[in-house]
């Protein structure tokens, strides 16, 4: 039995009650864990995304590849149509809009509470991202009143927001992704009418709303990197991260609670901020049971000073 089939199945045992308990239909299957193998293998019911982190040579890349597909195949009696190869060298979300396909096809994954619909083909990103499932229910449990997400993406976090019964503002740069919020709202049966979707860069938004302290829960998760056409001049997380709290800690009401997570693998947060705001770090509570990785993200709790 080959090395990655052996701890494909190794995985797979420890994950699949844990998955059906919880209900969670689209998790990290795989997460590099043998060096010789350096791939990642996300879950999406019966599909499965194969993503290609390897720096070696193309031949010796896809003998790792072509073996990985054929342990799914062998394991989940997976025909090969159901498992789609990604490629990308670093794990962060400055090409979050890039289209690579034009495919067009949904689906819906289940994570606990809500339903989520995902495309395999078209992006880099599926529209779920999988290490942010533990924060997720933290805001679903915080049961929000009014819930504002910046870089919304396609709205996840505002679905357990609302389905919790708060009234969410929804803010993103991607008409394309705001649209896609929606849907992820309709499926659950939520109102998108009875929410707030605004196209706009999220640093323009609290330019605007600077001082309104009109919310009492803010989920904060710029990208690492953007200079967008759609934006004056770029942005970078690490340079701009004070002026960026400071703006969206002005939105937040007396009380309330900032989550600003940051994919950047060696971010380090200012100690400005940690002097101005009560910073709780929350990172290692928010990394899933799934991820091997334990640097897929830092996140922080935020409340006024």
């Amino acid at each position: 039995m080959s090395m990655i089939k052996n701890r494909i199945e190794k995985n797979h045992r420890k994950l699949k009650s844990w998955a059906e308990k919880h209900q969670i239909e689209a998790y990290r299957l795989y997460d590099r864990d043998i060096p010789e193998f350096p791939v990642i293998v996300d879950r999406y019911r019966d599909f499965f995304v194969v993503h290609d982190k390897s720096d070696q040579v193309i031949d010796a890349g896809k003998n790792q590849i072509s073996q990985t597909q054929e342990a799914l195949i062998e394991i989940f009696k997976s025909p090969p149509e159901k498992i789609i190869l990604k490629r990308r060298q670093r794990q962060e979300r400055t090409q979050k809009y890039e289209k690579l396909d034009e495919k067009n096809d949904f689906f819906s994954v289940q994570e606990t509470q809500a339903k989520f619909l995902v495309n395999l083909y078209d992006y880099l990103d599926t529209g779920l991202f999988l290490d942010h499932r533990p924060l997720r229910q933290v805001i679903f449990k915080r049961k929000a009143q009014k819930f504002l997400n910046l870089f919304c993406y396609t709205g996840a976090f505002s679905v357990f927001a609302a389905l919790s019964g708060a009234t969410t503002t929804n803010v993103d740069l991607s008409a394309n992704y705001l649209e896609w919020a929606q849907k992820n709202f309709r499926l659950n049966d939520l109102s998108p009418e009875s929410h707030s979707f605004v196209n706009e860069n999220a640093i323009t938004y609290l330019e605007k709303h600077q001082g309104s302290h009109s919310f009492d829960t803010i989920f904060l998760d710029p990208p690492t990197f953007s200079n967008s056409k759609k934006m004056v001049g770029d942005f970078d997380v690490e340079r701009d991260q004070t002026a960026l709290i400071d703006l969206t800690m002005s939105c937040l009401a007396p009380g309330g609670i900032l989550y600003f997570s940051c994919n950047k693998r060696k971010f380090k947060l200012e100690d400005s901020i940690k002097n101005k705001y009560q910073v709780k770090d929350i990172t290692e509570k928010t990394i899933p049971i799934d991820f091997h990785d334990k640097k897929i993200h830092q996140c922080f709790e935020l409340t006024g000073g």
